[in-house]
């Protein structure tokens, strides 16, 4: 019943939190009222349910991530999207590299709030350091599509709603930072053991990735082959530290032992920082330790319920946390099904074989909709990958943590562990690359909607605890519904327009092919298209069109999207009129020798596309008979009312060209 309780609450407070209309929120706040009348039969407990519930959907409502009263963005006047600032600023983070080695950036407190400072050139600066600074401060625009989050998602994560390009800055204190002086002490004598590669994969196993990044390509090596929660400081790392301190500790009394616990989990607390894996860890070691200690019988589904309402209680903004929601959703996998799947499995495999299995496979179940909600992929080999990686990751991450408290206090030992540990670091890239290289690594399966995602959360659920066998049967049936419908959404006849500024994406679909045409042939393009691949379920486009007049950038990601890429030569169209680019169901046809006016064609679909007022000039000398034989119609540009009233008699919805005053945004057919 006390499960129950807090799941309701839980509940309440995540109504508010997410981004919903208020009729939605109204909704399943009575359906949530509903469910607790019919639950409390007693008139005291339904009063007071009556009354917790609402408030703490209005404290949901209230922690949602918004600017403060004071914060810096709002120095920003409404109708610009910068201003000259001079202010003060402590710097929250070490500043780290951006994608060129000569910039770099941090987030720092500012009067009233938080804003991201950027350097250019990168200054030696230190956390904790206060600045005197000048610059422009610079309101983000939202993402130009849901798929393609940038740095205003990012920092909103943080609590910043704005960025400051620092033109000049005057260091005024350097105070103490004793916890950043020996994260940093720790993270740099690992590098120097092992190197960027594995030395920085030893630092990660210490502090975490999000205080210690590792290289950027060897992390999504490890996304690919299923291991992110190698990296990312969690329940795992914190169970090593506290197992092997409690084995220490058993002989000796009971204040010491609370005092040694104490000491580890105020430590991993301390070094990893307060991210949400690392305090629902902390909250739950705690609890668990607790109730060990005083003879009690643990309730792990209700600790679980508990230590996630007392961190969306202290800070509900952490529900729209991916790794927050990872976590919890991975450690109720480990409760509720790992230890069943493992009775399972030992009617055929012996005990070690079968509970090896079972952790893995359990968390990975209990993850699949928040990953294909949020990535749109599945690690095919994630479950043999931990299978392979777990009997390194458990000496590794123990020594490492020895090595890093041998830097502090005793050099030579972390020296001497160094010997031992590197080898064994350098193995585990090595067995990640290797994984991470495998055909279908990645599963791309394309971003589902939230619906989807709990219709396929609903459809696993019987199968995944042993109460819900007599549902099984409705799972499958569900399981087939929402299966149904994406695949569909796949293979549907699909025009998608996003535009950035100057940078514009067309992305045509048909049976679940595409193929794409861009604007620009920089590297940023090259990545932002790589990005809506992955939410959309494509694993390669069949061709990609470059209209840039420029030679491609980055050949080797262009590569990668796609086996054939054509591309304009001296400032020439790439196609010349009447020339086609052809895959089944996907076609585009030049128009003319003297623009860049093109015919998409995407199965039944048929879409005029003039990037520019020299391609309308030439299809408007077109005859009509081709004109009006067009679905749609997506100019480059924004026309002027003479030119308006020359376009085809087409809905409203099949004339697309970029609106004044507005920079990003996207369309779709």
């Amino acid at each position: 019943m006390a499960a129950v309780a807090l799941a309701g609450l839980l509940l309440a407070v995540s109504i508010g939190v997410l981004p919903l209309g208020w009729p939605e929120q109204l909704v399943l706040l009575a359906l949530l009222l509903l469910s607790a009348a019919v639950l409390l039969r007693r008139r005291r407990w339904l009063l007071l349910a009556c009354l917790l519930l609402p408030l703490l959907c209005g404290w949901g409502l209230l922690g949602q991530p918004h600017p403060g009263s004071a914060d810096p963005v709002h120095r920003i006047p409404a109708a610009a999207i910068q201003q000259p600032v001079a202010l003060s600023a402590r710097l929250l983070e070490d500043p780290r590299l951006d994608a060129s080695p000569q910039r770099c950036r941090a987030l720092a407190a500012v009067p009233g709030g938080r804003s991201e400072l950027q350097f250019s050139p990168c200054p030696q600066l230190r956390q904790g350091w206060q600045l005197q600074i000048e610059g422009v401060l610079r309101r983000l625009p939202p993402a130009p599509h849901p798929l393609l989050s940038g740095p205003a998602e990012r920092l909103r994560r943080h609590g910043a709603w704005s960025v400051l390009q620092v033109q000049r800055w005057q260091l005024q204190r350097q105070p103490a930072t004793p916890v950043a002086d020996l994260r940093r002490h720790m993270a740099e004598a690992l590098r120097r053991s092992g190197g960027e590669q594995a030395g920085g994969v030893l630092a990660a196993l210490v502090l975490g990735s999000a205080v210690s990044p590792v290289p950027a390509e060897l992390r999504e090596a490890f996304r690919a082959a299923g291991l992110s929660h190698a990296l990312a400081a969690s329940g795992f790392h914190l169970s090593v530290l506290l197992g092997a301190v409690l084995v220490l500790a058993r002989p000796l009394a009971a204040p010491l032992r609370w005092g040694l616990a104490a000491a580890a989990l105020g430590s991993f607390l301390l070094l990893a920082g307060p991210q949400p894996s690392v305090v629902r860890a902390v909250l739950m070691g705690a609890v668990a330790f607790a109730l060990q200690e005083g003879g009690r019988r643990s309730r792990p589904v209700a600790v679980l319920l508990l230590c996630l309402l007392v961190m969306l209680l202290l800070r509900p903004a952490w529900l729209l946390d991916v790794g927050f929601q990872l976590s919890a959703a991975a450690t109720a996998g480990l409760i509720l099904s790992a230890r069943p799947l493992e009775q399972q499995l030992r009617r055929r495999w012996p005990g070690w074989v079968a509970a090896a299995i079972a952790v893995p496979v359990a968390a990975s179940l209990w993850t699949i909709p928040l990953q294909l909600l949020h990535f749109g992929s599945l690690p095919l080999y994630a479950v043999p990958a931990n299978l392979v990686v777990t009997p390194l990751l458990t000496p590794l991450t123990l020594g490492a943590m020895a090595m890093a408290l041998g830097a502090v206090l005793c050099p030579p030992l972390q020296v001497l562990l160094g010997w031992l540990l590197v080898p064994l670091a350098q193995l585990l890239v090595w067995l990640v690359r290797q994984l991470a290289a495998l055909p279908m690594a990645q599963c791309q399966l394309g971003r589902i909607s939230p619906l989807l995602a709990l219709g396929l959360a609903l459809a696993l659920l019987p199968w995944l605890l042993p109460q819900g066998r007599r549902w099984r049967l409705w799972g499958v049936g569900l399981l087939a519904v929402v299966a149904g419908v994406q695949l569909q959404l796949l293979r549907a006849d699909q025009l998608l327009l996003v535009h950035d500024g100057g940078r514009q994406w067309l992305v045509a679909r048909h049976a679940g092919r595409a193929a794409l045409i861009s604007r620009r042939a920089d590297g940023l393009s090259c990545s932002r298209a790589s990005q809506l691949a992955q939410g959309l379920g494509i694993q390669r486009y069949d061709w990609a069109l470059l209209l840039d007049p420029l030679p491609p950038e980055q050949p080797r990601c262009w590569a990668a999207l796609t086996p054939t890429l054509l591309a304009g030569q001296n400032g020439s169209p790439a196609l010349a009129q009447g020339q086609r680019l052809l895959s089944p169901g996907l076609a585009v046809e030049a128009l003319a020798d003297d623009s860049q006016a093109l015919l998409l064609a995407a199965g039944r679909l048929r879409w005029g596309l003039l990037p520019d007022r020299q391609a309308w000039w030439s299809w408007r000398d077109q005859g009509d008979a081709r004109r009006q034989r067009l679905d749609g119609l997506w100019l480059g540009f924004s026309p002027k009312p003479t030119e308006r009233r020359a376009l085809p008699p087409l809905a409203a919805d099949r004339l697309w060209w970029p609106v004044a005053g507005s920079a990003s945004g996207w369309r779709q057919a």
